[in-house]
């Protein structure tokens, strides 16, 4: 069985002493529930330190392990600062830096290499989702982000539609399940069916206490990978317990 994953992304957001919420994110009540917080770089050792049974990521990874990459951190930097994920592909990254999915695909491999599970990220804009091409974009992120060799192990997929991130827009439940329905037919066609029901499908965008419950009721739905939300524990220890619950 699939262990539930609640993923929290900080973003660029949090100083030293944010690191306080991860004690009450640590204790809440979500059964079997896998917790994962992904700090900015600066606090990911000391967050590592203390985080107890948390699990911590990182953001972001150069695809090449070292060299002359300023500002630039490797995969097996992460995993010597103590990170056991890393998430690749976020739209902002694809957006902002205009990563491919070629190079999230190159990412995704440093990233096994280094022994880190990559969650890699994939999703619609509200143009594609208008001209109704959702489908066509998911199956061409998966199909070029993600490099041969996926096991449930190295490999968590979380589908964030663009225009519900950080908007407050949320797609029904009918297109949450559509859409990862459509993913664990895809993985399952490529890998196999064992790897392809292994692999964990978070959904991500404008999730919150409110409609977290709604969201993990949906079919191939394993978890969330939360922004906002996840920065507070006052609103992450909700979600998390939602998921047990699920």
């Amino acid at each position: 069985m699939r262990r539930k994953l609640a993923a929290g992304n900080w973003k660029m957001n949090g100083l030293a002493a944010a690191l306080g919420e991860l004690k009450a994110m640590a204790d809440a009540d979500g059964g079997e529930t896998e917790v994962l917080i992904c700090p900015p770089a600066t606090l990911l050792a000391q967050a590592a330190a203390g985080a107890g049974d948390i699990a911590i990521g990182g953001q972001d990874c150069h695809a090449k392990a070292s060299g002359a990459h300023t500002g630039d951190i490797s995969a097996d930097m992460l995993k010597d600062a103590g990170a056991s994920y890393v998430i690749l592909g976020h739209s902002e990254r694809r957006t902002d830096h205009g990563e491919t999915d070629e190079e999230v695909r190159n990412k995704t491999r440093a990233a096994w290499d280094a022994g880190l599970t990559a969650v890699v990220c994939v999703g619609e804009s509200l143009s594609e989702r208008e001209a109704s091409n959702t489908l066509d974009i998911i199956a061409g992120q998966l199909a070029g982000s993600i490099p041969d060799g996926a096991t449930g192990h190295n490999l968590v997929v979380a589908y964030e539609p663009i225009w519900a991130i950080g908007t407050g827009k949320v797609p029904t439940t009918d297109q949450i399940g559509e859409v990862h329905d459509f993913m664990r037919a895809r993985l399952e066609k490529r890998f196999g069916e064992g790897v392809g029901r292994s692999v964990r499908l978070l959904y991500g965008g404008s999730v919150k206490p409110g409609n977290a419950g709604e969201i993990f009721a949906v079919s191939n739905v394993d978890g969330a990978l939360v922004g906002g939300a996840s920065l507070k524990a006052a609103d992450f220890v909700p979600i998390i317990e939602a998921l047990g619950k699920a």
